[in-house]
């Protein structure tokens, strides 16, 4: 019947005897390039002679050693990541019609490292095979999740951000589990950004059967994967069973991210990057398209991002920067470029930008707008007292009033002395980000853009990492204006990029995830080349933590606060014409583009400051003005003053639980923040889907 079906469909090139294995002949000689350069590197080293010698029979005892300990191990763990990655993203972007799927952005491979890091965490110590059937397990599960919550994965935004927010809980997961069980996941914070480094080819060779039955069968439903292409509509019609196509290509294409996060974690993007370079080549290629040549294709491309990635890690850092600096991080580096390319093709959707939370702030009189200003300020402010209370240590208010009149004792000192700083820190970091996100929402007119999945955080933490990393004593002001710097880096490259489309378009927040999984691979690049071993530190960065605040490191935020917040005050009405249209504003003389640089830079500053302060803290910018427009309405008069106690009553309570629940052990805020967030981001996105049809 699928015959008939194929034969059936409209004529397409047939594949051609000279295009399509003139392309696979110069891939393969492009991936033997690459093996050839990658088994010359290494920490050791091993002349192109010696190689040779041992590829031909002979050579040293030394020099084979190498080559059959390391080298080969990592150069065959290469191939069959980049094939495996490569082949389930064609498969993935065929089934979802989604140029921006792939294993990552459908939170596969970060559902498979989460399943492992658990099984380590549990002291469970089981065989390679076993370890493939938990990531293909809790890959399938992060899979079906984003699915549900995106609608199948054919809108491109609501898929990326959807994976984008399951991925982002998930790595808070995984940071608490690595914090709290350091001794028992030992090198899994590297391994979890995709390491090739291998010990034997133990893993290599029960993966590799695998691959080979997951490419075959994909390969099998090459024409029914054809047939699809043409929609689901026609497809049925034409005899293809369409969802159990769809369901048996997603779970060959789980199958095959799993084996590669079981042989080298989960290396970023390559499931991106691979089908894209073979859809670009493929207009020029009669043939090239049909899945019975691309997903082959794919896989041997995904082995050429591999082995080129680590190539060049090995190139640039050496041969023990190699091993130090996960290849996956070069890789989500490619892949981010390649996003943000890909994203600058679509046009605007729609579903995203009209989210119902966005239009839904209805006008509330003064006395309504009162009593929520007052009961969010007593729960803000009975949130600070507790903090400043709880902990490893219990105090009473009567020891915190002692310490303000300078009658405590040392031990009440000590403790308020480290407490109170980390209490305004949290406070401030997140009044900060929640008007920020609420300047960002309005001038964008997109109710999902917020500063870190627009890359701004981002930015500013990229700038402030390679700060400390170079100049350990910087100054808290120098801190604070290298932060500054990154972030408004970072806002001029994603509007700058989204600007073809307008800031009011889902492109703009596309592009903004691109940028923010490159800064974020960039600070991963920073901490682990320069401290390697030290987890606790990467982690309690990229997750956001008050532990160790001083006074001198708040007074940047409280500063740039007071003054942005009395500037948006002031810039009320122009941020609720922006929110609207961009005739208004015109219409009432107010230079459009001039109004949006002000704003933003001034959210960018805000922004900076909060990170330089307490490190990425996600979803603040999100969660606390949508809130604050659900209690108060859409004015911005109201929201930027609740929005602002909203996000400091967010950070802190998730600082004291942090600081509380598992005590005298911490997790960081922003561990709970992306948990807390993340539901809230989902409900979002089904919300707009819903509203949508």
């Amino acid at each position: 019947m699928v015959q008939e079906a194929v034969r059936a469909a409209p004529a397409a090139p047939r594949t051609s005897r000279v295009g399509v294995p003139l392309v696979a002949t110069a891939g393969a000689g492009v991936v033997a390039v690459l093996a050839a350069v990658h088994l010359t590197q290494g920490s050791a080293s091993l002349p192109v002679g010696d190689l040779l010698a041992v590829l031909t029979g002979g050579g040293a005892d030394q020099a084979a050693a190498v080559l059959v300990a390391s080298r080969v191990p990592r150069l065959l763990a290469g191939v069959v990541v980049g094939a495996a990655l490569g082949a389930a993203g064609a498969a993935l972007q065929s089934i979802t019609r989604n140029a921006l799927a792939s294993p990552d952005t459908l939170a596969v491979n970060a559902g498979a490292h989460f399943a492992i890091v658990v099984a380590a965490v549990l002291g469970l110590s089981v065989p390679v095979e076993a370890s493939a059937l938990l990531a293909f397990a809790g890959g399938l599960a992060a899979a079906a999740l984003v699915f549900a919550i995106s609608g199948g994965g054919t809108g491109p935004t609501r898929l990326v951000l959807a994976g984008t927010a399951v991925s982002l809980a998930l790595f808070a997961l995984v940071s608490v589990l690595l914090l709290l069980f350091t001794e028992e996941t030992t090198g899994l914070y590297a391994w979890g950004s995709g390491q090739l480094a291998q010990i034997g080819l133990g893993s290599v060779a029960r993966m590799t059967p695998v691959l080979l039955l997951g490419i075959a069968w994909l390969v099998v439903l090459g024409r029914r994967l054809d047939v699809l292409g043409l929609g689901d509509d026609t497809a049925g019609v034409m005899g293809v069973p369409v969802r159990s196509t769809r369901i048996v290509t997603a779970v060959l294409a789980v199958l095959l991210s799993a084996a590669a996060v079981t042989v080298a974690g989960p290396v970023g993007f390559v499931g991106l990057c691979a089908p894209a370079l073979v859809r670009l080549v493929a207009p020029r290629v009669p043939g090239l398209h049909r899945h019975r040549v691309l997903v082959p294709m794919a896989a041997l491309a995904g082995v050429a991002v591999v082995l080129g990635a680590d190539v060049l890690v090995r190139l640039v850092l050496g041969g023990q920067g190699g091993i130090e600096v996960p290849t996956g991080v070069v890789t989500t580096l490619f892949g981010a470029v390649v996003l943000v390319a890909v994203a600058r093709r679509f046009r605007d959707s729609g579903p995203v930008r009209q989210a119902p939370a966005a239009r839904s702030g209805r006008l509330r009189d003064r006395r309504a707008f009162l009593v929520v200003v007052t009961a969010t300020l007593v729960l803000t402010v009975a949130t600070a007292a507790g903090s400043l209370l709880l902990g490893d240590a219990f105090l009473l208010m009567g020891d915190v009033a002692n310490w303000v009149a300078g009658r405590a004792g040392p031990v009440t000192t000590y403790v308020l002395d480290a407490r109170v700083p980390r209490v305004l820190a949290a406070l401030l970091a997140g009044a900060a980000l929640a008007v920020a996100g609420v300047v960002v929402q309005a001038v964008c007119r997109n109710p999902l853009a917020e500063p870190v999945l627009l890359g701004v955080s981002g930015g500013a933490g990229v700038a402030a990492v390679a700060v400390i990393t170079l100049v350990p004593s910087v100054g808290v002001w120098a801190l604070s204006g290298s932060a500054a710097v990154g972030a408004l880096a970072a806002s001029a490259l994603v509007f700058g990029l989204a600007a073809g489309g307008g800031l009011a378009t889902d492109r703009l927040v596309l592009v903004g995830v691109g940028i923010s999984y490159a800064a974020l691979a960039t600070i991963t690049v920073l901490i682990v080349f320069t401290d390697p071993w030290n987890q606790a530190k990467a982690l309690t960065w990229l997750a956001g933590s008050t532990y160790g605040r001083t006074f001198a490191q708040v007074l940047p935020v409280a500063v740039v606060l007071l003054v942005a917040v009395a500037g948006f005050v002031r810039a009320r009405d122009e941020l609720d014409l922006l929110a609207l249209d961009d005739d208004s504003p015109r219409v009432l003389g107010i230079g459009l583009g001039g109004a949006r640089l002000a704003l933003l830079t001034a959210a960018a500053l805000l922004t900076a400051t909060a990170v330089s302060a307490i490190g990425l803290l996600s979803f603040v910018g999100l969660v606390a003005p949508h809130a604050a427009r659900a209690l108060v309405g859409a004015r911005h008069a109201r929201v930027l003053p609740v929005a602002a106690l909203l996000g400091g009553l967010l950070v802190c309570l998730a600082d004291v639980l942090g600081r509380t629940v598992i005590a005298p052990a911490q997790l960081p805020a922003g561990t709970l923040t992306s948990l807390i967030g993340t539901p809230y981001f989902a409900w979002l996105l089904w919300r707009a889907r819903a509203a949508t049809g």
